[in-house]
């Protein structure tokens, strides 16, 4: 993804989001997940490898999964839903995967990314989002649901109900007016820590599912695609190509998402192959 600059206020100059990362005036990063038609030119045609920039990677992460919304889509806490239920089951099963495996190749100057029991960690809160869900939303609602003892190697995990979609600016998820992204991760700082998360919209369009897939499916593949990325380039100084592209970016929807043992998936680039792969 390429990286640009950009203050919130210019935002609708921008015309692809899902191919381009935001950098706010402050510094920070927000990586957008492309829609399917708009994968734009890092999808399975950058042939440069990605190459470090000398930030950190996460080395044995975890996930929190964070489930916002009415139970009769996510269950509750001790309860949870079929479709909640399917995400905490890939979640516990994706960091000992060969579609994980071909993380471990990446590194910072501290060691290499590791295998690791992601854990089955989740949070259902059953309170109404808001139907626009702004970043600034998000991060308070990771911040709430972890009664603020946030741990730096967690990755939190925010899925949206239908009927809320995520907003920045003036690009928006499924169900919004704009569709630009279909999900994203970022960092912000809290309490001194580096808080790693993705917003994660409910896949309710077509322009964010793949053919014949369930929505457990279609959020897995998007959740596949913001871990690997959250733990190759936390902070958006650590691995991308030469045109800007993080590792999932170059293969996001080309060549096609796949399913392993159920779960939904997409291609990985591999520097060891010199490209898209399914896993190592």
């Amino acid at each position: 993804m390429k990286r640009l600059i950009f203050g919130l206020t210019i935002l609708s100059l921008a015309t692809s989001a899902g191919a381009v990362p935001v950098i706010e005036l402050n510094g920070r990063h927000l990586q957008f997940y492309p829609t399917r038609h708009a994968a734009g030119p890092g999808a399975g045609k950058k042939p440069a490898n990605v190459s470090y920039h000398n930030g950190p990677v996460i080395h044995q992460a975890k996930v929190v999964s964070i489930f916002w919304g009415p139970s009769a889509t996510w269950g509750t806490n001790g309860s949870p839903s079929a479709l909640a239920q399917a995400m905490i089951n890939f979640t516990g099963q994706f960091g000992t995967t060969p579609q994980y495996n071909v993380i471990t190749q990446y590194y910072d100057f501290a060691g290499s990314v590791q295998l690791t029991n992601l854990g089955t960690t989740y949070w259902i809160d059953n309170t109404t989002p808001p139907t626009s869900v702004a970043d600034t939303a998000i991060q308070n609602e990771v911040v709430k649901v972890s009664g603020g003892a946030i741990d730096a190697n967690t990755v939190y995990q925010v899925f949206l109900p239908p009927g809320s979609y995520a907003t920045y600016g003036s690009w928006n998820s499924c169900g919004g007016p704009n569709l630009q992204f279909c999900a994203y991760h970022s960092n912000f700082a809290y309490a001194g820590k580096d808080v790693k998360y993705s917003s994660m919209p409910y896949p309710g369009c077509g322009g964010c599912q793949w053919t014949g897939w369930t929505a457990a499916q279609n959020f897995q593949h998007f959740a596949a695609h913001e871990i690997r990325e959250a733990v190759t380039d936390p902070d958006g100084n650590a691995w991308f190509d030469r045109q800007g592209y993080e590792a999932d970016d170059k293969c996001a929807w080309s060549p096609s998402p796949f399913l392993v043992n159920g779960y939904g998936y997409q291609y990985e680039w591999s520097n060891l192959n010199g490209g898209c792969v399914q896993g190592r």
